[in-house]
């Protein structure tokens, strides 16, 4: 169930399949439905077309709204016409009246009248053409003169008509033709598959009997199967028991590094039985990613993707084996009697099977979205040549769709069976013949929005205003803030507050980023690879953040209020954890959580560190294993913190780059949390000592550090996904990253030995590292400032209407990008503390996060959506090699 789940990360559903079930050929009944859906309003047919299209294949669908607009200037043309035409102006009314009066049966004895056909649709055999288009049937559509439709606009609208139904066919035979490929593709992965887990059980169950013959036997025995059959073939072979695996397996069960391995060699015939080994030395199995695997006379080669740290070292560490074995060989060394033990690590099948898995439900939501594009693709024309009736008064629907009903995309249902197969095959081989347990991975439901979750939205957000109001009025008049205000509150507490305020406001700016992906249809959560059906809401953000910040802001007025009237330090100490871990014990009900507020309430002498306590029970939170508050969305950002810690050590996705780049706007966060990690660890609470971790030299460069970490992790990516990939562009980035660490560190030095001479050199660094990143911002990360596209100084597509919206982005980017300049000018706001003006800057620099976000997923969609990129392609493990 783990393993299924893990998969079911990387399916994206966030656009709902259409609603619409087509078969093979629109009969009578199915066009009956059609024309029963089109009685709708036009303008909500619009928005429901555009609401479940697949955002990523939107170019390849049908052009709706050019096709309406097309329409509206047909109906000026003709309204024209007959405005011209002055006293005969009339005469079209009475025309068409006289066309639906005759059309009734009683009046017309010969039966149901018919005009002669306005159009006539001709099929051409095209070639394939230089730009890859798919070669095949186009349409082209003949107004006739007879007709009575206005010339020009008529063959512009069935000019227009013919381009999109050639186009959906193309791009329809393309993908389906994808698809199959994948799907044989998978077919052959998965009976080699097979094979090896049937000779792993064997090698095991034999190896486990001791003193056998056998046991001493080296090598498993076993054939590939690599004949021309259909999936669905597959699964009823298996069903019947005609699939039943012919091998003969020798094993012994090493114990190599933990793991069982398992050894193979290729020795089976035709007939099954064990022939003598033909050539062992040139084919071998072997266990690590990359090298092959031979098979009934084929190699075979096993690769698992390093994205690990275990893999990656195993991986460098074989490198190095393999190339001293070669330097052996051409020495002529002594490599054995030409047989070198050969071995398949069962760990590295397992990762094969989730591998395969994975790519059998991304093929599925493949399939599903082709489904979609079907489905909705002929719904558009149903519409769109009814409203052409209605304008026209001519009968042209009946016509054209009996070519549309014909055509490729409408009338191939290979995409439909193979569907169905690999339906039946997930359930055989992933959910043990449960296809309820498998549609949950094929097809998981959405999570439902509950109206309760507004209505606590709205509850917390009128108590935290309600509190920050109080809050701001109590430090106002305690004198709080200022230059002369309490210098062990500025030190202790006021740390506390920032840190959480600035943190809470990130994830307020994560949850409008996720509102406005989903209003602009920017498919997050496909780019993220999240789980549909554990995925943070907008909603869900938006209640984590009024709900934590109003808990925050209630504790520090609290511990404010009692300060001011004068009670002791450590009764106030008290105050702020209890109310936390109280509020804690309401939302997770974790036994530690209440032994610590216990503890806080029978030793109030205790209670100076109880802001240290407060740091316990939200580290607690985070790794509650009960399943409540929002489990798997917690355990998820746990990994992501691990994946970035460990760079270059894991292989870098998309949502590990992303949330190190929320990392580098946090960098005051990391400061303050390491300053009270510093200040309760080393018990200076104890004597209100807080410049101590300022003073000692070894706590003031680990802050340095700190402030280094975010753009080490975020170059180290950049490193490894050079390493991965080979795209010299990561360095490039990797130097951007270099040079905002060379920015940080001559601010750090510059705070600390304020001369001219570390002034220019902050000055210039900056300066650079600055131009540096608002070129990397513009044209790399949001893709503008393209001179040649059709957006001057912007980009071909844009998802936003107002192309103002984006100069203005670019402008406020600047701006918040020369945040620096305070460490150089040395800004006051009146009488405020000096690191109020600094919580601003930090904050401002959040809220350019948060809208550099948006622009930076905006690229990206539209990337996916410029290689009609819609599913994620998994790698698949086995690769055939051909022998030389």
């Amino acid at each position: 169930m783990d393993t299924l789940a893990s998969h079911a990360a990387h399916i994206s559903t966030h656009y709902p399949m259409a609603p619409l079930e087509t078969s093979t050929h629109y009969h009578s009944s199915s066009r009956s439905e059609l024309h029963c859906c089109s009685l709708e309003p036009m303008v909500k047919f619009s928005k429901q077309f555009e609401g479940q299209l697949v955002p990523e294949w939107k170019e390849a669908f049908v052009d709706y709204w050019q096709l309406k607009k097309d329409i509206k200037t047909l109906q000026a043309a003709a309204a024209g016409d007959q405005g011209i035409s002055g006293p005969e102006a009339p005469a079209p009314t009475t025309a068409v009246a006289s066309h639906w009066v005759m059309r009734l049966p009683f009046l017309n004895p010969h039966g149901h009248h018919k005009e002669p056909g306005a159009i006539q649709v001709h099929r051409k055999l095209a070639s394939a053409g230089d730009d890859g288009a798919v070669a095949g049937v186009v349409y082209e559509t003949e107004v006739l003169d007879a007709a009575g439709l206005p010339g020009v606009e008529a063959k512009a609208f069935f000019g227009r008509l013919d381009e999109q139904l050639n186009k959906v066919n193309r791009f329809y035979e393309k993908k389906q033709g994808e698809f199959l490929e994948r799907g044989e593709s998978l077919r052959r992965q998965l009976q080699i598959l097979v094979e090896l887990k049937a000779a792993v059980t064997e090698a095991r169950r034999r190896g486990g009997s001791p003193g056998s013959a056998d046991a001493e036997d080296p090598s498993v025995s076993c054939s590939i199967l690599h004949g021309d059959q259909s999936l669905r073939g597959i699964a009823e072979q298996e069903h019947g028991g005609q699939g039943k695996l012919t091998k003969d397996a020798m094993a012994k069960i090493t114990d190599e590094e933990g793991e069982d391995q398992f050894s193979i060699s290729e020795g089976l015939g035709e007939s099954g039985r064990i022939e003598k080994p033909r050539e062992e030395v040139a084919h071998k199995l072997r266990t690590l990613s990359g090298k092959e695997v031979t098979c009934q006379g084929r190699s075979v080669r096993i690769t698992i993707p390093v994205t690990t740290p275990s893999r990656t070292v195993i991986a460098i560490r074989d490198l190095l084996f393999d190339d001293m074995l070669s330097q052996s060989r051409k020495n002529g060394g002594n490599v054995g009697d030409g047989c070198e033990k050969l071995s398949i690590n069962k760990k590295k099948v397992h990762q094969a099977e989730k591998m395969i898995r994975g790519a059998l439900v991304e093929l599925y939501k493949g399939l599903g979205y082709l489904k979609t594009y079907r489905s909705l693709n002929m719904l558009a024309f149903v519409k769109i040549l009814k409203k052409f009736d209605k304008v026209t008064a001519k009968e042209v629907q009946t016509i054209y769709l009996k070519v549309v009903e014909s055509s490729y995309f409408n009338s191939s249902d290979k995409a439909i069976r193979l569907m169905d197969d690999v339906e039946e095959l997930f359930v055989r081989h992933f959910a043990n013949g449960d296809k309820r347990k498998a549609m949950k991975y094929l097809k998981p439901n959405q999570k439902e929005e509950s109206h309760s979750t507004t209505f606590f939205i709205g509850l917390f957000t009128g108590g935290f205003v309600a509190l920050f109001i109080g809050y701001c009025i109590m430090a106002h008049i305690a004198g709080m803030y200022t230059q002369q205000s309490n210098k062990v509150y500025m030190s202790t507490s006021y740390p506390v507050l920032s840190m959480f305020s600035l943190f809470f406001l990130h994830l307020f700016a994560y949850g409008c980023n996720i509102f406005m992906w989903r209003k602009t249809r920017i498919n997050y959560t496909f780019i993220f690879e999240f789980t549909p059906t554990k995925e943070l809401k907008y909603r869900d953000v938006f209640l984590i953040c009024t709900t934590s910040m109003t808990i925050v802001v209630g504790v520090m007025f609290a511990h404010l209020t009692l300060i001011v009237k004068g009670y002791s330090s450590s009764a106030v100490q008290a105050i702020p954890g209890c109310l936390l871990l109280v509020c804690s014990i309401q939302h997770c009900k974790c036994e530690i959580v209440a032994y610590f507020c216990l503890f806080l309430l029978l030793y109030p002498y205790e209670a100076d560190a109880s802001i240290y306590y407060v740091f316990q029970v939200f580290l607690l939170m985070l790794v509650c294993p009960f399943k409540i508050l929002y489990r798997s969305s917690r355990y998820d950002f746990l990994r992501v913190i691990r994946n970035i810690i460990l760079t270059p050590f894991y292989k870098v996705v998309m949502v590990d780059f992303f949330m190190a780049d929320q990392l580098c706007s946090q960098v005051p966060v990391l400061r303050s949390l390491e300053y009270l990690a510093c200040y309760y660890i080393t018990s200076s609470y104890k004597t209100q000592d807080y410049g101590y971790c300022t003073r000692v030299k070894h706590f003031r460069d680990l802050a340095y550090a700190v402030s280094f970490l975010p753009y080490y992790w975020r170059a180290m990516q950049c490193a490894r996904r050079w390493f991965d990939e080979g795209d010299i562009n990561h360095l490039v980035n990797l130097g951007k990253y270099v040079s905002a660490m060379l920015a940080a560190g001559t601010k750090l030095a510059y705070e600390n030995d304020n001369s001219a001479g570390w002034l220019s050199l902050v000055v210039i660094v900056s300066s650079v590292a600055t131009i540096y990143q608002l070129y990397w911002d513009f044209v790399k990360d949001w893709g503008l400032l393209q001179f040649n596209s059709k957006n001057p100084w912007l980009r071909n597509d844009l998802i936003l209407k107002q192309k103002y919206i984006y100069f203005l982005s670019m402008a406020l980017n600047l701006l918040l990008r020369l945040a620096w300049l305070q460490t150089v000018i040395h800004p006051n706001i009146g009488s405020l503390d000096s690191r109020v003006t600094l919580f601003f800057l930090a904050a401002l620099e959040v809220i350019r996060r948060g809208h550099w976000n948006f622009y930076r997923l905006e690229n990206e969609h539209l990337n996916n959506a410029g290689r009609f990129r819609a599913v994620k392609v998994v790698p698949l493990p086995f690769h055939e090699v051909e022998e030389d």
